[in-house]
């Protein structure tokens, strides 16, 4: 049976209420154990959980395969740092910085706006012919992009120092405002996913010509996503530069697109549930992993140190996923309270059979 309205509604405010509710939970245990090194590692958290919700956004709605998101994620860093930076710090880490630039000191808040505004600014205007290509050409066109704004970010002295390190950046990125910016993304990616746009995404996501077919205007569409998406990228780029402080562009290239990339996927790319429980995921395994590999080469386990663990064992993770559940932990529902009573068998009596969580209802 349909639907009605008013009962998909409050499901998609159950579903918001759960995933707010879990990086809340997640927030206020890690502010409760008092561990610095926690408290990092959750702050490193709500930031990637930023990013890839941005990139739900655009490669979840249109499954496309799309690289450039730590590129626009750089973007926002450089520009909101720029906005921040006090005068006599730019001087001394910009000597040769624009002058129009050199005399801005804007507080926290204006500048990471400033600096997603940038980056989506960036996107609307590049991105917008590359939203004409479909399958290969897109996805092949998608890495040059990146490549294209890294090597940008690294000849460009004025603007970002080149290839060395952007110093001086003030600490502003803490694990709460960083939970606060995680919780509005995930309530602006469930809107634009239920959205009239987010709808016709995902019909030309499904099949491009009968969308195009009954007026889906898959470029405007698709151009729309990309620049919500590079907002989101900018927001993220933004909390990461002041929260690690000094940085080079080597930080939005490809390890960072690939560690991205492999918690949407294994999380499920069609959902937002599936992007913040991937994130969550992976970070506590991906971060585990680097604390075992540290601890293995401190006490000097072995007669070398070893490196590369943690990626080794995603890469092994991401191609063991796709083998055996190519669309993500969650493919195509959304958590809801349902989905939780029949996960743990509290159905009620005489309900109807549903499908478990991240089962595609046919």
């Amino acid at each position: 049976m349909p639907t009605s309205p008013h009962r998909s509604y409050l499901t998609g405010v159950g579903t918001i209420l759960i995933l707010v509710g879990l990086l809340i939970a997640l927030a206020v245990l890690t502010h409760l154990t008092g561990s610095v090194v926690l408290t990092r590692f959750a702050t490193q958290m709500f930031i990637d959980v930023v990013l890839v919700l941005g990139l739900q956004i655009f490669m979840g709605n249109t499954n496309v395969l799309w690289f450039p998101h730590a590129g626009f994620m750089g973007i926002g860093a450089y520009a909101s740092a720029i906005l921040s930076m006090a005068p006599m710090q730019k001087s001394l880490t910009l000597a040769h910085l624009y002058p129009f630039l050199a005399d801005i000191h804007l507080p926290f808040l204006p500048a990471l706006i400033g600096g997603a505004l940038v980056a989506a600014a960036v996107a609307g205007v590049i991105a917008s012919p590359l939203m004409r290509l479909s399958d290969f050409p897109l996805v092949i066109t998608s890495f040059a992009l990146l490549v294209i704004i890294h090597v940008v970010l690294t000849h460009w002295h004025t603007l970002t120092n080149g290839p060395q390190t952007l110093f001086g950046v003030d600490n502003y990125t803490s694990m709460e405002n960083a939970a606060v910016w995680a919780c509005i993304f995930v309530v602006v990616a469930y809107v634009f996913k239920e959205s009239k746009v987010g709808l016709q995404l995902r019909a030309s996501r499904d099949d491009l010509v009968s969308a195009g077919s009954i007026g889906v205007n898959v470029v405007a569409v698709r151009w729309i996503a990309m620049v919500v998406s590079a907002f989101a990228a900018g927001i993220g780029g933004g909390l990461f530069a002041h929260f690690i402080t000094s940085f080079t562009p080597k930080a939005f290239y490809l390890t960072d697109t690939f560690v991205v990339l492999v918690m949407l996927v294994i999380g499920g790319p069609a959902t937002v549930t599936g992007a913040v429980f991937g994130t969550v995921v992976i970070t506590f395994i991906y971060q585990g992993l680097r604390w075992i590999e540290n601890t293995i080469n401190v006490d000097q386990v072995f007669s070398t140190n070893i490196a590369g663990l943690s990626d080794v064992a995603l890469a092994i993770m991401l191609i063991v996923m796709l083998i055996l559940r190519p669309a993500g932990i969650f493919e195509r529902n959304e958590i809801s309270w349902q989905s939780i009573k029949r996960f743990f068998g509290r159905a009620p009596s005489g309900a109807a059979v549903m499908p478990k969580i991240g089962k595609e209802v046919n």
